[in-house]
C-alpha cells in the first residue's frame, strides 16, 4: 500500500476485502485496461472475476445473499478499481445504485425476487433518468407512465444509461399524473419503475428498444446507451416500493450514495496519475539528472500529492455519515465536486510531467487524460453540486429573527 490515501479505523473484514481487491486490480486490470479500452471493449473477464469476489453483493444485506458491507466498505473498493479502470467500476455503480434503491424502498416482494440474484450478479442493473432534452434538471421529464387497468404504459426516450446494453434490470423514472391534482409540483407525480429486459441491442422486449452504444470520447469498454420506450408494459407490482408519486426521492437518495461512488472513482484515478507521474518523473533524464530532482517537478508533485490525500479525506468522511444514518447530502456534493475537479488537475500535471510521452498511446496517462473529464459531468456537474452546497450551507447558517 502507498503512503498515500490510508484510511484509519478499518475493520481487519474491511482491510482483506481491500487487499483482495487491490490484489485483483493490480493482476487483472491494469495490465489490461488501456487495450482493452483502445478497442472500446466489454471487459467481460474482468465482470466475471468481480463476480467471483462477491463485488456485485458488497452491500446487499446477507439476508439476500450479500455481504452486508458499509458504503465505505463499498466506496474504497471503488476507489481501488477505478485506479485500475474507471470504466469498470462504472460497471458496478450504476448495479450498486438500483440494489441500494431496492433495499431502502423496495416492497419485501421486490427485495426478495430482485436482491439474490443481484447479489451473485446474474440480475445486472442499471438507471435511468436524464432525457435528451434536458440533463441536470430532473423535474423536467417528459418520459410518461399511464395505468392500463392493472398495468402501466410508459413511453418516451430516455439518454446516458450506464450498463444500458450490458443490463437486464432497470430502474426508470417516469411521470404519473393519476392521483395528483393539477399544480402538484413536477417532482412530486413522479415514480421508479422496475423494467426488466434481456441484455443486447435492438428490441430487447416488446415496447423497449436499446438501440446501441454512443462513441464517449472516454470512459470506454462500458456501455452508455439511449433506451426507447413505446408502449412498454409494466405491471403495477413493478412500481419501486408499490406506491407511485415518491420516485424522484428515491432517485435522489440512490445518486446520493452514487456521489460517494463518483468521489472515489475521482480518488483511484488521481491516485494512478500520481503513481505514473512520481514514477515516471525518477526515470526520465534531463540536463543530467532525473527530472524528480528538478525543483518545479517537486512542486508538481507535492501539489499531486496534497491533492490525492485531501479528496480521498473528504470522500471517506462522505460515506461515514451516510453509513452513521445521517443526512450526507452536503457532504456527498462536496466530496464529488472536490474529488473530481482535483483527480482532473493530477490527470493533468501528471500529463505535464510525461512531456510528449504523454500525448502517446502507449503511456497509460493518455487514458486518464480522456477518463478524467467524465466525473466533472456523472451524478450532476460541478454547478449542480455547487447548487446544493450553497443551498445546504444557508439552511444550515440561516439568520435566526
Amino acid at each position: 500500500m502507498s503512503r498515500l490515501a490510508q484510511t484509519h479505523g478499518l475493520t481487519d473484514i474491511q482491510q482483506e476485502i481491500l487487499s483482495t481487491v487491490r490484489d485483483f486490480v493490480d493482476k487483472e486490470i491494469i495490465p489490461v485496461a488501456t487495450e482493452l479500452e483502445h478497442r472500446d471493449e466489454y471487459p467481460t473477464q474482468i465482470v466475471e472475476g468481480l463476480k467471483e469476489l462477491g463485488l456485485f453483493g458488497l452491500m446487499i444485506p446477507e439476508e439476500y445473499g450479500g455481504l452486508g458491507e458499509s458504503l465505505l466498505t463499498y466506496a474504497l473498493c471503488v476507489e481501488e478499481i477505478a485506479r485500475g479502470w474507471m470504466s469498470v467500476s462504472g460497471i458496478i455503480n450504476t448495479h450498486f445504485i438500483v440494489a441500494y434503491m431496492l433495499k431502502q424502498h423496495g416492497t419485501r416482494e421486490q427485495r426478495e425476487h430482485f436482491l439474490p440474484r443481484m447479489a451473485t450478479g446474474e440480475v445486472r442493473g442499471a438507471f435511468s433518468m436524464s432525457e435528451p432534452a434536458l440533463g441536470s434538471d430532473v423535474s423536467a421529464i417528459s418520459t410518461k407512465g399511464v395505468k392500463v387497468g392493472d398495468e402501466y404504459a410508459l413511453t418516451g426516450q430516455k439518454m446516458w444509461l450506464t450498463n444500458g446494453g450490458s443490463s437486464t434490470l432497470v430502474a426508470v423514472l417516469c411521470r404519473t399524473d393519476e392521483g395528483h391534482p393539477e399544480g402538484t409540483a413536477p417532482h412530486r407525480s413522479m415514480t421508479t419503475f422496475l423494467v426488466e429486459k434481456e441484455p443486447g441491442f435492438g428490441e430487447v422486449r416488446p415496447g423497449l428498444t436499446i438501440p446501441g452504444k454512443i462513441e464517449k470520447m472516454g470512459y470506454k469498454g462500458v456501455d452508455t446507451t439511449e433506451m426507447i420506450l413505446d408502449g412498454l408494459r409494466i405491471p403495477a407490482n413493478r412500481v419501486l416500493g408499490g406506491t407511485t408519486g415518491r420516485g424522484f426521492y428515491q432517485m435522489m437518495d440512490g445518486v446520493e450514495v452514487g456521489r460517494v461512488n463518483v468521489a472515489a472513482r475521482g480518488c483511484g484515478v488521481a491516485q494512478r496519475a500520481f503513481e505514473l507521474g512520481v514514477s515516471y518523473a525518477q526515470q526520465r533524464h534531463t540536463f543530467g539528472k532525473a527530472i524528480a530532482q528538478h525543483q518545479a517537478i517537486q512542486f508538481k508533485l507535492a501539489e499531486m500529492a496534497t491533492k490525492v490525500e485531501a479528496a480521498h479525506a473528504m470522500m471517506v468522511n462522505a460515506a461515514r455519515k451516510k453509513d452513521s444514518g445521517e443526512r450526507n447530502d452536503l457532504e456527498a456534493g462536496m466530496a464529488k465536486y472536490l474529488a473530481s475537479e482535483y483527480c482532473k488537475e493530477v490527470v493533468e500535471d501528471a500529463f505535464r510531467i510525461h512531456g510528449g510521452y504523454g500525448f502517446s498511446k502507449e503511456y497509460e496517462i493518455e487514458r486518464l487524460y480522456r477518463e478524467a473529464p467524465m466525473l466533472l459531468i456523472g451524478e450532476g456537474t460541478a454547478e449542480i453540486q455547487k447548487m446544493i452546497i450553497g443551498r445546504r450551507l444557508l439552511e444550515e447558517y440561516r439568520l435566526q429573527g
